[in-house]
């Protein structure tokens, strides 16, 4: 059991570095991009929300490699099981349930799905401020139905 809680630890670890790193890129390109100019704020609004969705689904996916990486290292899950589809599961916490992980790494499955579920809470936080801070700079600027008031 120590071994499993020592390996989800250290796989955990990864990928909050992992989100770390991304979240500070997101987001200095979010600012970035939010504090130009634009004709079509709306456009740009939603060109820089997308953008950001997409960076974060990217790291989500680096993360569950770097989990399926982890099972297959230690053999986690049964033979000839789908290691991608299994670390999805129970990152996404969907529980399936129809792979489930050796009698000798079950807790390995909850571990996934909490720092899946913890990252994802970030992914959320994050997405609403760069959100916040680019309806912020269109109302400061005074774009067409961005003001204080219309919020």
């Amino acid at each position: 059991m120590v071994l499993q809680f020592l390996t989800g630890a250290l796989v955990s670890a990864i990928n909050i570095m992992v989100h770390a790193i991304v979240t500070v890129g997101v987001i200095g390109i979010a600012r970035a991009a939010g504090l130009r100019h634009t004709t079509r704020p709306r456009l740009h609004l939603m060109a820089v929300m997308v953008a950001t969705a997409a960076t974060l689904m990217l790291a989500h996916t680096l993360e569950v490699l770097v989990w399926a990486a982890a099972y297959l290292i230690v053999g986690a899950a049964p033979a000839g099981s789908d290691l991608l589809y299994f670390t999805f599961v129970n990152y996404t916490t969907l529980g399936y349930g129809d792979i489930t992980p050796l009698a000798s790494w079950r807790l390995s499955g909850p571990m996934t799905a909490m720092n899946g579920i913890l990252l994802f809470g970030w992914s959320t936080a994050v997405l609403f401020e760069v959100l916040r801070k680019a309806l912020d700079h269109l109302a400061a600027i005074g774009a067409a139905g961005f003001s204080p008031v219309d919020r």
